[in-house]
């Protein structure tokens, strides 16, 4: 003991330190306190000031145990001009008062060493110059009060209150707890409130995760066999398909404490604070093992280490620290790490091999049957009609992520209640399904009758491609009332009864030629080209791209892979994988199939006119029709052409 108090440092004490800066700090203080009150005075040798006093320069001087104050008499104007007296005196000021006063503020200052001469004071009263000594009513006391304590109690004050919103902004820890974790802890009593039954659409993810909670509740079993629990499970897949509530599932299957957090809680701007926390963050678990560990959004921290200029050494040392603890915590305990990102090929490979997440957990967007369960979750607390489909929904929403499927339910509740009903009809949910993919209808907007008839036969162009057409999805609705995303209008397409998962070229194709018949029926009927097409241009030729690049479906490229694909579950862009000169031959490529697509449209809707102007005029009237009224009217004009036809041969 008496060796470790030997070699501790008196510098580690925090009151020992801040009494130190406290007392420097006030001696600074005092210094900057005695320069100031000297700035405005000039300093001169007594003789000269002895000079002064002979050529009568002196106005007044107060002599000091130290120092003798010397004030020179004013050499500015002795009077004002008529003008300003006058003025002054309207005003009711005495200007002598004034110009004395302002005589006795612009002197100049000096000061000089005191020196005991006798012929001072006689000199003094030769040159009529006034003079005093001020009286000092010392207490040293109050001096030392007011030089010493007051400035410590002021520091200490402002010490008191940094550290105070520190502590708020740390949790309540304070600057000494500004390594603690962060983590949002949910124990047996205080439990997530979520289980399985509350989770669709992700069977596969489920049965993965199953095997964990079994785990934790029969561990002998799994031992018997020589069977090891994974560590980590990393849940990966895009924004809003359930990972965060997959893990709060597992937690409340468990029955077991489930801490929680966000990767980005890690990270601050003093480094080796995020490794401390991570420290306590496996601490706590491990005291409490059983437990699950869920880190959301675990690329804040765990990207891949490398030399960049735009490297982080807070958060390499907090990922550093993260693998430490993975490798050194026992799994046997019962302690499991589950952790979530939308961004997999960012993580470093350190994380991502086996003994620390062992499991990869892929949480896709669900398809047609995870769609009607997730709807049928998410519709069970919501008072609907008897005769709602379901399925009906869960088609219209391909591509749909659970997230979105949740609002769209909670849509067609709010828009119910908007109406003044009591249940949630069909028409509720198919409406919610449009106002989440094109946004609600905007009934300020009131089109010219030129722009109305343009997008009625746009639309109509797009349908009639996709009626003609053999690898298209049929027509559910059509309408030209504007949509606050900024669609004047659109058609919109839903499989029969399944969904598809491939593509063929033709399907690709013919899609292509749906999306630019809109433009080719402005072009056909009204001989001009608005802007109403661009976002058809744009899927067109992102199509045809894709077409080209990445699925291997060009007769000029053949199959090799010209571009691939990055940030898979995020935006999916894509990265070029070949030479300028090969970018070059891949536009005159997309330019041409989409001319060719483009031609073939235009055929289309020549040959259907009739179909074209009838349904085009109805729409007008209409302004929104289903896909059964459109084939109604389709089959009619061309029943009917077929029966003139045959007429004329």
């Amino acid at each position: 003991m008496e060796n470790k108090n030997k070699n501790r440092s008196p510098f580690k004490n925090p009151l020992l330190i801040f009494l130190v800066i406290s007392v420097i700090a006030t001696i600074i203080l005092n210094m900057i306190m005695l320069s100031v009150q000297t700035t405005n005075k000039q300093e001169i040798p007594y003789s000269e000031f002895l000079s002064m006093l002979e050529e009568n320069k002196v106005d007044e001087v107060i002599l000091q145990r130290e120092q003798i104050t010397i004030y020179e008499k004013y050499s500015g104007e002795d009077e004002a001009s008529p003008e300003i007296t006058s003025l002054m005196r309207f005003m009711g000021v005495d200007p002598q008062a004034v110009i004395e006063r302002t005589k006795k503020n612009s002197r100049n200052v000096y000061y000089t060493g005191y020196i005991a001469d006798d012929r001072l004071l006689k000199l003094l009263d030769e040159k009529g110059v006034q003079y005093s000594t001020p009286i000092q009513h010392q207490n040293p006391i109050l001096d030392f009060f007011l030089t010493w304590i007051l400035p410590l109690g002021v520091i200490y004050l402002l010490f008191f209150l940094l550290t105070r919103s520190m502590s708020k902004k740390m949790g309540g820890g304070g600057i000494m707890g500004i390594g603690q974790s962060n983590a949002k802890m949910y124990n047996i009593e205080n439990a997530t409130g979520i289980t399985f039954a509350d989770v669709a659409g992700q069977e596969e993810a489920k049965e993965s995760l199953d095997e964990i909670v079994d785990y934790l509740h029969n561990p002998s079993k799994y031992i018997a066999i020589g069977a090891k629990q994974p560590k980590g499970a990393l849940l990966v897949g895009p924004p809003g398909t359930g990972k965060t509530l997959l893990a709060k599932a597992v937690a409340g299957e468990a029955k077991v404490p489930f801490f929680s957090l966000s990767g980005s809680e890690f990270v601050e701007m003093f480094v080796g604070v995020g490794a401390s926390r991570v420290r306590d963050l496996f601490k706590q678990a491990a005291a409490k093992a059983p437990c699950i560990v869920f880190i959301d959004e675990i690329d804040a921290i765990g990207k891949s280490r490398d030399n960049q200029l735009n490297s982080n050494d807070e958060r390499e040392q907090t990922l550093n620290q993260l693998l430490s603890e993975m490798d050194g915590f026992d799994s046997s305990k019962g302690l499991v790490i589950l952790a979530a990102t939308n961004r997999p090929e960012v993580l470093d490979k350190a994380l991502l091999r086996p003994g620390r997440f062992d499991r990869r957990i892929i949480v896709e967007k669900p398809d047609l049957k995870g769609r009607e369960d997730i709807l049928k979750v998410h519709i069970k607390n919501v008072k609907t009609e008897p005769d709602i489909n379901l399925h009906e929904m869960a088609l219209a929403t391909s591509g749909a992520a659970g997230a979105d499927l949740a609002n769209m339910v909670n849509e067609a509740a709010l828009r119910a209640v908007r109406c003044n009903r009591k249940t949630v009809t069909q028409e509720d949910l198919m409406e919610a399904v449009e106002v989440i993919i094109a946004g609600k209808e905007k009934k300020d907007r009131i089109l010219s009758e030129q722009e109305k008839r343009i997008v009625s036969f746009h639309e109509v162009g797009h349908a009639l491609a996709t009626a003609v057409q053999k690898h298209t999805q049929p027509v559910h609705k059509i309408t030209i009332v504007p949509r606050t995303m900024g669609s004047l209008g659109y058609t919109m397409q839903m499989p029969e009864e399944e969904e598809k998962y491939l593509m063929s070229k033709d399907e690709i194709l013919d899609q292509i030629t749906v999306f630019l018949a809109g433009r080719a029926a402005e072009e056909l009927v009204f001989n001009t080209k608005t802007t109403g097409a661009a976002n058809d241009i744009e899927r067109a030729t992102e199509l045809v791209r894709n077409m080209i690049t990445q699925y291997g479906m060009s007769d000029k490229f053949g199959m090799a892979a010209l571009e691939s694909i990055q940030n898979k579950y995020l935006d999916g862009r894509s990265v070029s994988n070949c030479s300028e000169e090969t970018k070059t031959d891949i536009d005159k490529e997309i330019v041409r199939v989409l001319k060719e697509c483009y031609d073939k449209a235009m055929n289309i809707l020549k040959e259907n006119r009739d179909a074209l102007d009838e349904i085009a005029e109805f729409l007008i009237s209409k302004e929104t029709i289903s896909g059964e009224q459109f084939m109604d009217i389709f089959n009619k004009v061309k029943e009917k052409r077929n029966t003139a036809e045959e007429t004329t041969e």
